[in-house]
């Protein structure tokens, strides 16, 4: 039998600690946000559909992206026991500087589309977080004023080499005067792909108002206000704005590119050079024999050729072909601090988040890009903990089992070995 009594006063005052309610309205949604998925959330009901489609979604069917993350999803880690990990080491050395964790943040179009605050955001949160921000070709805001919101940290400029050649060269030289240390050369987007939500959404810059895009901002006041009381949305690197996003894009971008421009733009840039949207290990032995400083796994996010190359799966073959002191980075699909880690583990140098910075950029502005590297940072520090590591360097490709879920077939119909 239970022995039942009247609880003391004094014993439910101890059992009932109220939570002092947060008033700031801002600060209580990021901090009930845990992982990224969670910003998201909160994005998608703060932004109108065709901004935050635009930054949510993929080419055409969205495939790729879809596949990537479901790539990270199907991990196997492989933890050690008994071996203390009490304190972990995030910081690493990338291109010739450091980093505070083994990733950065990546360039990003139409940021202050977003939410205002855009690129200045980003690089600002980059900044106080000791890594690494990008800032597009494609960029709402210029290259001198990403300095000014990082006047200390490290920035990196992505080219997209555009038909008018001198209007590309004239960035590098603005990137170079004003300290970025490194160029992301971009080679996947010779012309635009299909996003085919943002073409039903008719998303345009300026943004071309319908009735559909009224009703939806009817709960969104906050963001149009933003939007109406802020300095013009336009490109700051580029004089032509208006269009939608395929004839921005069609516009700024080149099918003519090859290995000539890459070597003109080696010529007249001072610093680091890395080639982003490497797709298969060819083209990745090629570049790293030609002493690039570095190579980006990366598919555009999905963004651009559906069906391409999942980036996490090629990463264990482009390492062991170009060899493990390569720079090889990667991107597209990360969701999670442990998406990084295993990234790590497989030979990858450091990885860049595109999505994930957008998402806390939509929840909260500056803010929430903190929350989105604050979540990241734990994710990365617990598991490396659970792993039984404490420096990135102790981390190997036996953490880590890819699990099969897509397997290419031969002709034959027996599987390929990657």
């Amino acid at each position: 039998m239970v022995k039942r009594q009247l609880p003391k006063p004094a014993e439910l005052l101890e059992l009932m600690q109220f939570k002092k309610p947060e008033l700031d309205g801002r600060k209580r949604r990021l901090d009930a946000a845990l992982t990224i998925y969670d910003l998201r959330t909160i994005a998608r009901r703060r932004t109108p559909k065709a901004a935050f489609d635009y930054t949510d979604g993929a080419a055409e069917g969205e495939l790729s992206l879809a596949r990537a993350r479901q790539a990270f999803e199907d991990v196997e880690f492989h933890p050690d026991i008994l071996r203390p990990a009490e304190s972990v080491d995030t910081s690493t050395e990338i291109l010739g500087g450091p980093s505070a964790m083994p990733f950065g943040i990546a360039p990003t179009g139409f940021t202050r589309l977003m939410q205002t605050e855009g690129e200045s955001a980003g690089a600002a949160a980059a900044g106080a977080a000791g890594i690494p921000f990008t800032l597009s070709t494609l960029g709402t805001t210029s290259i001198e004023d990403v300095k000014a919101a990082n006047p200390h940290g490290r920035n990196w400029f992505q080219l997209y080499v555009m038909r008018d050649r001198d209007v590309s060269f004239g960035l590098v030289e603005r990137a170079a005067a004003a300290g970025f240390d490194t160029l992301h050369f971009t080679v996947d987007t010779p012309v635009a792909g299909a996003r085919l939500r943002d073409k039903r959404n008719g998303f345009s810059i300026p943004p071309q108002l319908t009735v559909g895009t009224i009703v939806n901002a009817i709960p969104r006041p906050w963001w149009w206000y933003d939007f109406l009381t802020t300095p013009k949305l336009e490109f700051a690197s580029l004089t032509t704005t208006g269009g939608t996003v395929a004839d921005l894009i069609g516009a700024a971008m080149d099918p003519t590119i090859s290995y000539d421009d890459l070597a003109t733009i080696r010529g007249i840039w001072p610093g680091k050079i890395v080639i982003k949207g490497v797709q298969n290990v060819d083209d990745a032995v090629r570049l790293i024999d030609l002493g690039v400083d570095g190579i980006v796994l990366s598919n555009h996010g999905g963004r651009q050729l559906d069906r391409a190359p999942i980036p996490f799966h090629l990463l264990p073959s482009v390492v062991r072909e170009v060899g493990a002191d390569a720079t090889v980075m990667i991107d597209t699909g990360i969701m999670n601090g442990a998406d990084i880690v295993a990234s790590v583990a497989l030979g990858a140098k450091f990885a860049l988040i595109g999505r994930a910075y957008l998402y806390g950029l939509m929840a909260g502005g500056r803010q929430g890009v903190d929350r989105t590297i604050a979540i990241l940072r734990s994710e990365i520090e617990r598991t490396m903990q659970l792993l039984g590591v404490s420096t990135l360097a102790e981390l190997e490709p036996r953490h880590v089992t890819q699990l099969a879920r897509l397997v290419p077939l031969g002709r034959d119909g027996a599987p390929i070995a990657r």
